[in-house]
């Protein structure tokens, strides 16, 4: 459950930095179930880490609002803050005439709250059924045009997650799909195939999910050595996407918390 919790206004010495990222350890995990034991722990104090230090260069330093910005990371991403999809977050962080941390914070969490409704729907349920779709778009990408696929991709994205799409409107789904083009580029992909799924990956994980700590997967996939060529890392990516993605929704069916 998000909140922002007021008595938690203490500014970090050493000590305490160590004991406020034990007690993430186990906060993260009751928050983000799956997500924490896919990563385990070694590589979630890696996260809390790099959480502290991201919101930290934000301006907070109170446990309350440096805690809530640990749960966006899992929300969003570790790099939610730049991400295109979420530019109000970057507005609201970046606003000096709320210098004030917990002010910037209530206001971060007020608009986190409406997106939450609008966008993952009452017990995350549009967010599950983008989920299935992104899942069966990788499994059978349709025939998208080189000539129009901006504009394609698009409507593609739109179609699978209308909600998310919506909210966060045609500016910010362009700025995302150039971002995954120029991802795909740096990694030779090709194929159209292999573009989408590049793309399809920052719009379910985050424009930084291929350096994304709470991924590594990603990262191991597309930095590793399994695969010869860059179309058969495309196609390794692809197969550990559904994987990943088959057991985040099995285990939604089986009560489990996400």
């Amino acid at each position: 459950m998000l909140v922002i919790r007021k008595d938690q206004m203490e500014m970090f010495g050493k000590e305490a930095q160590r004991n406020f990222e034990k007690s993430m350890q186990a906060h993260l995990g009751n928050f983000s179930l799956l997500l924490c034991k896919s990563v385990g722990e070694e590589q979630m104090s890696k996260v809390i880490s790099l959480g502290i230090d991201r919101a930290g260069s934000h301006g907070f330093t109170f446990r309350g609002p440096v805690r809530f910005y640990l749960e966006l990371m899992l929300l969003f991403g570790s790099h939610f803050d730049t991400d295109p999809q979420f530019h109000w977050a970057a507005a609201i962080l970046g606003n000096q005439n709320a210098s004030f941390q917990m002010q910037r914070a209530e206001l971060l969490y007020e608009k986190v709250m409406d997106y939450r409704k609008q966008v993952s729907g009452p017990e995350s349920a549009y967010a599950l059924e983008a989920f299935r779709n992104i899942a069966f778009f990788i499994r059978q990408p349709p025939p998208l045009s080189p000539k129009n696929f901006i504009a394609d991709m698009m409507r593609e994205i739109t179609n699978i997650y209308p909600q998310k799409a919506a909210y966060v409107g045609n500016e910010g789904l362009d700025a995302l799909i150039r971002k995954g083009i120029g991802g795909a580029q740096r990694q030779r992909f090709t194929s159209v195939r292999g573009v989408t799924l590049i793309i399809m990956l920052m719009f379910a994980f985050g424009h930084g999910c291929g350096n994304d700590l709470l991924y590594p997967w990603i990262a191991n996939t597309l930095k590793g050595d399994s695969a010869p060529t860059p179309e058969a890392k495309a196609t390794l990516l692809e197969k550990n996407a559904l994987i990943w993605l088959e057991h985040v929704l099995a285990n939604h069916d089986k009560g489990k918390p996400a």
